[in-house]
């Protein structure tokens, strides 16, 4: 009766990597439980998720060849647009969310076209509108910007709605640090940069308000909700964002956050139960209405079981 916060299957949201071919459900080595899958068995573990009750789940692709400005992205073709329209189909009530971006689709890495070794913001954005509204014609409900290019949520917006998706919503990645903490997720999707690294666009670890000017410029944009990734050391930003703005706010516990619990029980050291709920709980506390996490699955069968924290 005096429990201040709750977390609840509705909170969630589950990632995806789809990957070409069928019947493939390949481990991720750095992810425990955590596979590539065709979308055959994408749809099946899809299915079984939201038996349990998460309500929606993240897209990544793993594309079948790459080149300089990532053009599988935008393809009809594309397998996550191939993904979309299998899980619209077999699972019509499922949220479908479709990360926005280049890095599994480039052959070097980056989020974007290269201008030597320069990420060149405008035709990226031009870009990651064609990726959007391809889509959003698949079956996306929501479509989520990660790339941090400047002025990519206007573009979208205004893409998405000549093509005819007025309610196809953007999900902005809107505070999203240069982080240690992806490194599983670019094993998984084999997204690792060739050269450098991602400090030009995304953002510095040390700034805090600069993310609440990123926030703002985002919602000026039109986005429908935003996000802070990665999670856990961001609380403090998490919690700013939720004071000043009034939108659906999303936090991303990363794949480096995940694995950490894991690698940490599987030595006997944390009980990984009790450390995803109470950070899940940490999440929700300081201001999240939405929580991106690979351990979804896991905090359903807890909450199944009448888990609490």
């Amino acid at each position: 009766m005096v429990r201040e916060t709750s977390v609840g299957t509705a909170d969630l949201i589950l990632p995806f990597f789809a990957c070409p071919g069928t019947g493939v459900a390949r481990a991720v080595a750095s992810m425990p439980g955590v596979f590539q899958h065709s979308v055959d068995r994408l749809v099946e573990a899809a299915r079984a998720a939201a038996d349990e009750g998460i309500p929606a789940v993240l897209l990544f692709g793993i594309p079948a060849s790459k080149d300089a400005i990532g053009s599988c992205a935008w393809s009809d073709d594309g397998i996550v647009q191939q993904a979309l329209r299998a899980l619209r189909t077999a699972l019509p009530d499922l949220v479908l969310i479709a990360d926005v971006c280049f890095c599994e689709y480039t052959d070097h890495g980056h989020c974007g076209v290269l201008d030597g070794e320069r990420v060149a913001n405008d035709p990226t954005v031009a870009n990651l509108a064609r990726q959007a509204v391809s889509l959003a014609r698949a079956g996306a409900d929501i479509v989520a910007p990660s790339d941090m290019m400047d002025g990519r949520i206007g573009a979208v917006r205004s893409a998405l709605d000549a093509a005819g998706f007025e309610d196809t919503a953007i999900l902005s990645y809107a505070a999203k640090f240069a982080s240690a903490f992806y490194g599983p997720f670019r094993d998984a999707v084999a997204s690792a940069p060739t050269f450098g690294d991602r400090r030009g666009y995304q953002m510095d670890p040390a700034n805090a308000r600069e993310a609440l000017r990123e926030v703002a410029l985002d919602v000026e944009e039109a986005a429908d909700l935003v996000m802070v990734k990665p999670a856990l050391p961001y609380l403090d930003v998490l919690c700013r964002v939720r004071q000043r703005f009034d939108l659906p706010l999303a936090a991303y516990q990363v794949s480096g956050e995940y694995a950490m619990m894991h690698a940490a029980a599987g030595h006997g050291w944390l009980d990984y139960d009790r450390c995803l709920m109470e950070s899940l709980i940490a999440i929700r506390r300081a201001g999240a209405d939405l929580v991106i996490t690979y351990g979804a699955r896991d905090a359903a069968r807890l909450l199944a079981k009448g888990w609490t924290p």
